[in-house]
Protein backbone atom coordinates (compact mmCIF):
# COMPACT_ATOMS: atom_id res chain seq x y z
CA UNK A 1 0.00 0.00 0.00
CA UNK A 2 1.49 3.42 -0.73
CA UNK A 3 2.95 5.40 1.99
CA UNK A 4 0.53 8.34 2.07
CA UNK A 5 -2.66 6.14 1.89
CA UNK A 6 -1.60 4.30 4.68
CA UNK A 7 -0.83 6.94 6.94
CA UNK A 8 -4.01 8.59 6.41
CA UNK A 9 -5.86 5.55 7.20
CA UNK A 10 -3.71 4.75 10.18
CA UNK A 11 -4.29 8.42 11.35
CA UNK A 12 -7.57 8.38 11.53
CA UNK A 13 -7.64 10.33 8.10
CA UNK A 14 -10.81 9.76 5.30
CA UNK A 15 -9.34 7.49 2.52
CA UNK A 16 -8.40 9.55 -0.22
CA UNK A 17 -11.95 9.81 -2.61
CA UNK A 18 -10.75 9.53 -6.22
CA UNK A 19 -13.38 9.37 -9.64
CA UNK A 20 -12.34 7.76 -12.61
CA UNK A 21 -14.09 9.28 -16.01
CA UNK A 22 -14.56 7.69 -18.99
CA UNK A 23 -16.22 8.44 -22.47
CA UNK A 24 -17.50 5.46 -24.30
CA UNK A 25 -14.44 3.67 -23.55
CA UNK A 26 -12.04 1.88 -26.12
CA UNK A 27 -11.50 -1.64 -24.92
CA UNK A 28 -7.93 -0.88 -23.43
CA UNK A 29 -8.83 2.24 -21.31
CA UNK A 30 -12.24 0.43 -20.17
CA UNK A 31 -10.45 -2.48 -19.03
CA UNK A 32 -7.67 -0.20 -18.02
CA UNK A 33 -10.22 1.47 -15.69
CA UNK A 34 -11.58 -1.76 -14.47
CA UNK A 35 -8.21 -3.14 -13.10
CA UNK A 36 -7.32 0.52 -11.79
CA UNK A 37 -10.47 0.46 -9.71
CA UNK A 38 -9.87 -3.10 -8.33
CA UNK A 39 -6.34 -2.32 -7.67
CA UNK A 40 -7.00 1.28 -5.43
CA UNK A 41 -10.17 -0.38 -3.93
CA UNK A 42 -7.61 -3.46 -2.05
CA UNK A 43 -5.39 -0.45 -1.78
CA UNK A 44 -7.90 1.35 0.38
CA UNK A 45 -8.78 3.70 -1.97
CA UNK A 46 -12.26 4.89 -2.43
CA UNK A 47 -13.23 4.72 -6.13
CA UNK A 48 -16.39 5.82 -8.16
CA UNK A 49 -16.53 5.29 -12.04
CA UNK A 50 -18.65 8.19 -14.59
CA UNK A 51 -18.93 6.29 -17.27
CA UNK A 52 -21.91 5.16 -19.70
CA UNK A 53 -24.18 2.39 -18.30
CA UNK A 54 -23.37 0.33 -20.93
CA UNK A 55 -19.47 0.30 -20.08
CA UNK A 56 -20.05 -0.60 -16.04
CA UNK A 57 -22.55 -4.06 -18.16
CA UNK A 58 -19.41 -4.44 -19.75
CA UNK A 59 -16.59 -4.13 -17.15
CA UNK A 60 -18.44 -4.43 -14.06
CA UNK A 61 -16.87 -1.81 -12.35
CA UNK A 62 -19.40 -2.39 -9.03
CA UNK A 63 -17.96 -5.88 -9.14
CA UNK A 64 -14.37 -4.71 -8.76
CA UNK A 65 -15.26 -2.40 -5.93
CA UNK A 66 -15.91 0.56 -7.11
CA UNK A 67 -19.29 2.96 -7.18
CA UNK A 68 -20.59 3.72 -10.97
CA UNK A 69 -22.40 6.73 -11.82
CA UNK A 70 -23.78 6.62 -14.99
CA UNK A 71 -23.12 9.72 -17.38
CA UNK A 72 -23.40 9.43 -21.40
CA UNK A 73 -20.33 9.89 -23.24
CA UNK A 74 -21.94 13.80 -23.95
CA UNK A 75 -20.72 17.26 -23.77
CA UNK A 76 -24.29 18.63 -22.93
CA UNK A 77 -25.55 20.22 -19.92
CA UNK A 78 -26.93 17.94 -18.07
CA UNK A 79 -24.08 15.41 -19.24
CA UNK A 80 -21.59 17.71 -17.76
CA UNK A 81 -24.06 18.55 -14.38
CA UNK A 82 -24.11 15.02 -13.85
CA UNK A 83 -20.02 14.43 -14.06
CA UNK A 84 -19.70 17.62 -12.06
CA UNK A 85 -22.39 16.00 -8.98
CA UNK A 86 -20.51 12.76 -9.22
CA UNK A 87 -16.85 14.84 -8.87
CA UNK A 88 -18.37 17.49 -5.46
CA UNK A 89 -16.77 15.50 -2.47
CA UNK A 90 -13.43 14.17 -4.88
CA UNK A 91 -9.98 14.22 -3.68
CA UNK A 92 -8.52 13.84 -7.21
CA UNK A 93 -10.39 13.13 -10.50
CA UNK A 94 -8.72 10.94 -13.37
CA UNK A 95 -10.02 11.16 -16.62
CA UNK A 96 -9.16 8.22 -19.34
CA UNK A 97 -9.02 9.86 -23.06
CA UNK A 98 -9.32 13.10 -24.64
CA UNK A 99 -13.47 13.23 -24.42
CA UNK A 100 -13.84 11.93 -21.31
CA UNK A 101 -10.81 14.62 -20.30
CA UNK A 102 -12.89 17.71 -21.59
CA UNK A 103 -15.87 16.94 -19.95
CA UNK A 104 -14.01 16.63 -16.68
CA UNK A 105 -12.48 19.57 -17.43
CA UNK A 106 -15.85 21.36 -17.81
CA UNK A 107 -17.16 19.78 -14.69
CA UNK A 108 -14.10 20.95 -12.72
CA UNK A 109 -13.95 24.28 -13.99
CA UNK A 110 -13.79 26.95 -11.42
CA UNK A 111 -13.09 24.73 -8.75
CA UNK A 112 -8.74 23.43 -7.48
CA UNK A 113 -9.33 19.78 -7.71
CA UNK A 114 -6.48 17.75 -8.67
CA UNK A 115 -6.77 16.42 -12.37
CA UNK A 116 -5.29 13.42 -13.94
CA UNK A 117 -5.92 12.86 -17.79
CA UNK A 118 -4.32 9.67 -19.33
CA UNK A 119 -3.82 9.38 -22.94
CA UNK A 120 -4.46 6.20 -24.09
CA UNK A 121 -4.55 6.60 -28.09
CA UNK A 122 -4.29 9.27 -30.94
CA UNK A 123 -7.21 10.65 -32.47
CA UNK A 124 -7.82 10.47 -36.01
CA UNK A 125 -9.68 13.40 -37.94
CA UNK A 126 -9.37 15.25 -41.06
CA UNK A 127 -9.47 18.85 -42.36
CA UNK A 128 -11.40 21.08 -40.06
CA UNK A 129 -12.02 18.57 -37.44
CA UNK A 130 -8.48 18.05 -37.58
CA UNK A 131 -8.58 20.98 -36.11
CA UNK A 132 -10.35 21.14 -33.60
CA UNK A 133 -8.98 18.53 -32.74
CA UNK A 134 -5.83 20.01 -31.60
CA UNK A 135 -7.68 22.48 -29.96
CA UNK A 136 -9.38 20.14 -27.22
CA UNK A 137 -5.96 18.47 -26.80
CA UNK A 138 -4.80 21.88 -25.66
CA UNK A 139 -7.27 22.58 -23.98
CA UNK A 140 -7.37 19.15 -22.01
CA UNK A 141 -3.68 18.98 -22.09
CA UNK A 142 -3.25 22.43 -19.85
CA UNK A 143 -6.37 21.77 -17.50
CA UNK A 144 -4.97 18.90 -16.41
CA UNK A 145 -2.39 18.69 -13.17
CA UNK A 146 -0.69 15.37 -14.92
CA UNK A 147 -1.11 14.39 -18.38
CA UNK A 148 -0.19 10.36 -18.60
CA UNK A 149 0.92 9.01 -21.91
CA UNK A 150 0.87 4.94 -22.29
CA UNK A 151 3.39 5.35 -25.08
CA UNK A 152 6.69 7.55 -25.30
CA UNK A 153 4.69 9.86 -28.54
CA UNK A 154 1.67 10.54 -26.90
CA UNK A 155 4.03 11.98 -23.94
CA UNK A 156 5.32 14.38 -26.40
CA UNK A 157 2.28 15.20 -27.75
CA UNK A 158 1.37 16.45 -24.59
CA UNK A 159 4.24 18.32 -23.98
CA UNK A 160 3.84 20.05 -27.40
CA UNK A 161 -0.11 20.68 -26.59
CA UNK A 162 0.88 22.70 -23.50
CA UNK A 163 1.08 20.21 -20.54
CA UNK A 164 2.21 21.45 -17.72
CA UNK A 165 3.30 17.82 -16.48
CA UNK A 166 3.32 14.59 -18.80
CA UNK A 167 5.08 11.70 -17.75
CA UNK A 168 5.12 8.36 -19.37
CA UNK A 169 2.60 5.73 -17.76
CA UNK A 170 2.88 1.97 -17.01
CA UNK A 171 -0.06 0.00 -18.56
CA UNK A 172 -1.17 -3.27 -18.23
CA UNK A 173 -2.62 -6.07 -20.08
CA UNK A 174 -5.01 -7.02 -17.28
CA UNK A 175 -5.08 -10.73 -16.60
CA UNK A 176 -8.95 -11.27 -17.99
CA UNK A 177 -7.56 -9.81 -21.24
CA UNK A 178 -5.01 -12.41 -21.71
CA UNK A 179 -5.37 -16.35 -22.84
CA UNK A 180 -7.21 -18.36 -21.05
CA UNK A 181 -5.72 -21.76 -21.75
CA UNK A 182 -2.29 -22.53 -22.44
CA UNK A 183 -0.22 -26.04 -23.19
CA UNK A 184 -2.16 -29.15 -24.06
CA UNK A 185 -5.54 -27.73 -22.85
CA UNK A 186 -4.95 -24.69 -25.60
CA UNK A 187 -4.13 -27.58 -28.70
CA UNK A 188 -7.57 -29.72 -27.64
CA UNK A 189 -9.33 -26.23 -28.05
CA UNK A 190 -7.42 -25.33 -31.28
CA UNK A 191 -9.18 -27.71 -33.64
CA UNK A 192 -12.62 -26.66 -32.51
CA UNK A 193 -11.80 -23.05 -32.92
CA UNK A 194 -10.28 -23.37 -36.31
CA UNK A 195 -13.66 -25.17 -37.34
CA UNK A 196 -16.40 -23.39 -36.45
CA UNK A 197 -14.11 -20.77 -38.30
CA UNK A 198 -13.85 -22.33 -41.76
CA UNK A 199 -9.99 -23.06 -41.25
CA UNK A 200 -9.72 -26.66 -40.60
CA UNK A 201 -7.10 -27.00 -43.56
CA UNK A 202 -5.83 -23.95 -44.27
CA UNK A 203 -3.91 -20.81 -42.51
CA UNK A 204 -6.02 -18.52 -40.24
CA UNK A 205 -4.92 -14.55 -39.73
CA UNK A 206 -6.88 -13.11 -37.00
CA UNK A 207 -7.61 -9.57 -37.19
CA UNK A 208 -9.51 -7.73 -33.61
CA UNK A 209 -11.12 -3.90 -33.64
CA UNK A 210 -13.95 -1.97 -34.36
CA UNK A 211 -14.78 -1.93 -37.69
CA UNK A 212 -13.51 2.03 -38.06
CA UNK A 213 -11.27 3.72 -40.88
CA UNK A 214 -8.36 4.26 -39.10
CA UNK A 215 -7.92 0.75 -38.01
CA UNK A 216 -6.28 0.11 -41.92
CA UNK A 217 -9.17 -2.68 -42.78
CA UNK A 218 -8.92 -1.30 -46.14
CA UNK A 219 -5.54 -1.83 -46.67
CA UNK A 220 -5.97 -5.71 -45.31
CA UNK A 221 -8.27 -6.44 -47.87
CA UNK A 222 -6.45 -5.30 -50.35
CA UNK A 223 -3.68 -7.65 -49.12
CA UNK A 224 -5.59 -10.40 -48.72
CA UNK A 225 -5.73 -10.50 -53.15
CA UNK A 226 -1.68 -11.48 -52.78
CA UNK A 227 -2.98 -14.74 -50.77
CA UNK A 228 -5.73 -16.17 -53.13
CA UNK A 229 -2.26 -17.64 -55.29
CA UNK A 230 -1.74 -19.73 -51.98
CA UNK A 231 -2.50 -23.33 -51.75
CA UNK A 232 -4.33 -23.34 -49.14
CA UNK A 233 -5.81 -20.44 -49.27
CA UNK A 234 -5.44 -18.46 -45.80
CA UNK A 235 -8.45 -17.56 -43.91
CA UNK A 236 -8.63 -13.95 -42.64
CA UNK A 237 -11.25 -13.53 -39.88
CA UNK A 238 -11.67 -10.11 -38.73
CA UNK A 239 -13.42 -9.55 -34.96
CA UNK A 240 -15.25 -6.52 -34.42
CA UNK A 241 -18.58 -4.49 -35.03
CA UNK A 242 -18.75 -0.85 -36.08
CA UNK A 243 -19.54 2.09 -39.04
CA UNK A 244 -17.31 -0.02 -42.10
CA UNK A 245 -18.80 -3.41 -41.27
CA UNK A 246 -21.49 -2.72 -44.66
CA UNK A 247 -18.59 -0.86 -46.55
CA UNK A 248 -16.53 -4.30 -46.07
CA UNK A 249 -18.68 -6.98 -46.64
CA UNK A 250 -19.89 -5.50 -49.88
CA UNK A 251 -15.91 -5.56 -51.08
CA UNK A 252 -15.43 -8.90 -49.48
CA UNK A 253 -18.58 -10.62 -52.07
CA UNK A 254 -17.81 -8.26 -54.69
CA UNK A 255 -14.43 -9.00 -54.98
CA UNK A 256 -14.57 -12.78 -53.49
CA UNK A 257 -11.83 -11.97 -50.73
CA UNK A 258 -10.94 -15.19 -48.30
CA UNK A 259 -11.76 -13.10 -45.29
CA UNK A 260 -14.76 -13.74 -42.88
CA UNK A 261 -16.49 -10.94 -40.37
CA UNK A 262 -17.61 -12.56 -37.48
CA UNK A 263 -19.19 -9.51 -35.31
CA UNK A 264 -18.40 -8.73 -31.54
CA UNK A 265 -17.51 -11.87 -29.58
CA UNK A 266 -16.30 -12.67 -26.37
CA UNK A 267 -13.97 -16.26 -27.37
CA UNK A 268 -11.26 -13.31 -29.21
CA UNK A 269 -8.96 -14.78 -26.75
CA UNK A 270 -9.38 -18.02 -27.83
CA UNK A 271 -10.09 -17.49 -31.39
CA UNK A 272 -6.77 -15.85 -31.40
CA UNK A 273 -4.79 -18.64 -29.84
CA UNK A 274 -5.68 -20.36 -32.32
CA UNK A 275 -4.64 -18.30 -35.02
CA UNK A 276 -1.54 -19.46 -37.18
CA UNK A 277 -0.72 -15.24 -37.56
CA UNK A 278 -2.20 -11.92 -36.22
CA UNK A 279 -2.54 -8.89 -37.91
CA UNK A 280 -2.51 -5.31 -36.79
CA UNK A 281 -2.99 -3.25 -40.15
CA UNK A 282 -3.66 0.25 -38.50
CA UNK A 283 -4.25 2.26 -35.65
CA UNK A 284 -6.32 2.99 -32.60
CA UNK A 285 -4.37 2.36 -29.30
CA UNK A 286 -0.60 3.16 -28.44
CA UNK A 287 -0.69 0.15 -26.32
CA UNK A 288 -3.18 -2.14 -28.84
CA UNK A 289 -4.52 -4.63 -27.09
CA UNK A 290 -4.59 -7.03 -29.60
CA UNK A 291 -0.91 -6.99 -29.87
CA UNK A 292 -0.87 -7.75 -26.43
CA UNK A 293 -2.91 -10.35 -26.49
CA UNK A 294 -0.95 -12.10 -29.53
CA UNK A 295 2.48 -11.87 -27.65
CA UNK A 296 0.79 -13.59 -24.93
CA UNK A 297 -0.42 -16.71 -26.68
CA UNK A 298 2.44 -17.16 -28.46
CA UNK A 299 0.70 -15.88 -31.73
CA UNK A 300 3.15 -14.50 -34.26
CA UNK A 301 1.89 -10.74 -35.05
CA UNK A 302 2.18 -8.57 -38.40
CA UNK A 303 1.59 -4.85 -37.57
CA UNK A 304 1.83 -1.50 -39.42
CA UNK A 305 4.93 0.45 -37.78
CA UNK A 306 2.61 3.53 -36.13
CA UNK A 307 2.03 5.30 -33.24
CA UNK A 308 3.37 2.97 -30.00
CA UNK A 309 3.67 -0.27 -31.96
CA UNK A 310 7.38 -0.38 -31.89
CA UNK A 311 7.87 0.97 -28.18
CA UNK A 312 4.97 -2.28 -27.41
CA UNK A 313 6.66 -4.92 -29.06
CA UNK A 314 9.86 -4.16 -30.01
CA UNK A 315 11.63 -7.35 -32.14
CA UNK A 316 8.91 -9.22 -31.70
CA UNK A 317 6.92 -8.82 -34.48
CA UNK A 318 7.18 -8.09 -38.13
CA UNK A 319 6.51 -4.07 -38.64
CA UNK A 320 5.68 -2.58 -42.34
CA UNK A 321 4.72 0.46 -43.43
CA UNK A 322 1.50 1.92 -42.52
CA UNK A 323 -0.61 1.82 -45.51
CA UNK A 324 1.32 -0.47 -47.80
CA UNK A 325 -1.06 -3.11 -48.65
CA UNK A 326 2.27 -4.96 -50.66
CA UNK A 327 4.52 -4.89 -47.57
CA UNK A 328 1.80 -6.47 -45.48
CA UNK A 329 0.88 -9.30 -48.19
CA UNK A 330 4.56 -9.91 -48.81
CA UNK A 331 5.09 -10.05 -44.83
CA UNK A 332 2.18 -12.95 -44.16
CA UNK A 333 3.59 -14.95 -47.08
CA UNK A 334 6.77 -14.77 -45.83
CA UNK A 335 5.77 -16.49 -42.45
CA UNK A 336 3.31 -18.94 -43.34
CA UNK A 337 6.31 -20.12 -45.39
CA UNK A 338 8.41 -19.91 -42.98
CA UNK A 339 8.06 -22.01 -39.85
CA UNK A 340 11.41 -21.35 -38.03
CA UNK A 341 10.81 -17.71 -38.11
CA UNK A 342 7.31 -17.94 -36.89
CA UNK A 343 8.85 -19.83 -33.66
CA UNK A 344 11.77 -17.27 -33.32
CA UNK A 345 8.63 -14.75 -33.13
CA UNK A 346 6.65 -16.74 -30.61
CA UNK A 347 10.24 -16.62 -28.21
CA UNK A 348 10.97 -12.91 -28.71
CA UNK A 349 7.14 -12.22 -27.82
CA UNK A 350 7.16 -14.64 -24.41
CA UNK A 351 10.17 -12.54 -23.55
CA UNK A 352 8.84 -9.03 -24.72
CA UNK A 353 5.50 -10.00 -22.98
CA UNK A 354 7.42 -10.33 -19.67
CA UNK A 355 9.19 -7.05 -20.03
CA UNK A 356 5.49 -5.26 -20.16
CA UNK A 357 4.67 -3.84 -16.79
CA UNK A 358 2.58 -5.67 -14.17
CA UNK A 359 -0.89 -4.36 -12.99
CA UNK A 360 0.40 -4.22 -9.39
CA UNK A 361 2.85 -2.21 -11.42
CA UNK A 362 0.71 0.16 -12.97
CA UNK A 363 -1.51 0.55 -9.54
CA UNK A 364 1.55 1.46 -7.80
CA UNK A 365 2.62 3.89 -10.34
CA UNK A 366 -0.91 5.81 -10.35
CA UNK A 367 -1.62 5.91 -7.09
CA UNK A 368 2.02 7.72 -6.70
CA UNK A 369 1.06 10.43 -8.85
CA UNK A 370 -2.26 10.82 -6.53
CA UNK A 371 -0.11 10.79 -3.73
CA UNK A 372 2.01 13.60 -4.83
CA UNK A 373 -0.91 16.05 -5.78
CA UNK A 374 -3.13 15.45 -3.11
CA UNK A 375 -0.40 15.39 0.09
CA UNK A 376 -0.95 17.97 2.44
CA UNK A 377 1.29 21.24 1.97
CA UNK A 378 4.59 21.39 4.70
CA UNK A 379 3.94 23.26 7.75
CA UNK A 380 5.49 26.28 7.86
Amino acid sequence: MSTTVSSQLSHGRSALRTVQVLGGGSAGSSAHVRSLASGLVARGVRVTVCAPAAADRAYDFRGAGARHVHVPRRSDPASVAALRAACADADLVHAHGLHAGMRAAMALSGRRVPFVVTWHSRSHEEGARAHLLRLLERRVAKAASVVLGVSSDLVERARRSGARDARLSAVALPEVRRPAFVGEELERLRPKARAELGATDRPLLMAVGSLERHRGYDTLLDATRAWRRLDPVPLLVIAGEGPLRAELQGRIEDEGLPVRLVGSRDDVGELLAAADLALLPGGGEARSVLAQEALHARVPLVAADMEGVPELVGDAAELVPHGDAEALADAVVRLLQDPQRREVLKDKGTQQAASWPTEDETVAQVLSVYDELTKPPPLP
